[in-house]
């Protein structure tokens, strides 16, 4: 059994495919990507990556409102993933803010490089102050 860090990991993980698949304009099966990155069913797995897909437009928007001089699209699909499943977590979710922020930065710690995890931070930091 995958712990939360994990499966945070297996969401910011599905995100990219969805997001490659979509800008190629290829058509996916959505529980078939989970099921390929996770075996057993997760309600919190699936939750997160539904509502990053269905709120993706105001993620979006929400994460362009912050990064200064740069736009989310202009990310790599990996930290596209990470910046999205951390803004749906501060926005939509129960999960404690500080606990959104943290693992989005360790993940990002994981894919990206310095510059990109300090962006990330600052992005979400601002998200919480705003909220």
């Amino acid at each position: 059994m995958k712990n939360r860090s994990e499966l945070r990991e297996v969401i910011m993980k599905v995100i990219y495919q969805v997001n490659l698949l979509e800008e190629a304009k290829l058509d996916y099966d959505l529980s078939s990507l989970i099921k390929e990155q996770l075996e057993v069913k997760n309600e919190f797995v699936n939750d997160t990556v539904d509502g990053i897909i269905e709120h993706k437009k105001e993620i979006y928007d929400l994460a362009n409102k912050y990064l200064n001089n740069w736009t989310i699209d202009r990310l790599n699909k990996v930290d596209q993933a990470i910046l999205s499943l951390g803004i749906y977590e501060l926005i939509y979710t129960e999960t404690p803010s500080v606990v959104a922020i943290n693992e989005a930065i360790e993940l990002s710690k994981l894919y990206s490089d310095e510059s990109v995890t300090k962006m990330i931070n600052g992005v979400l930091d601002k998200i919480y102050h705003e909220i």
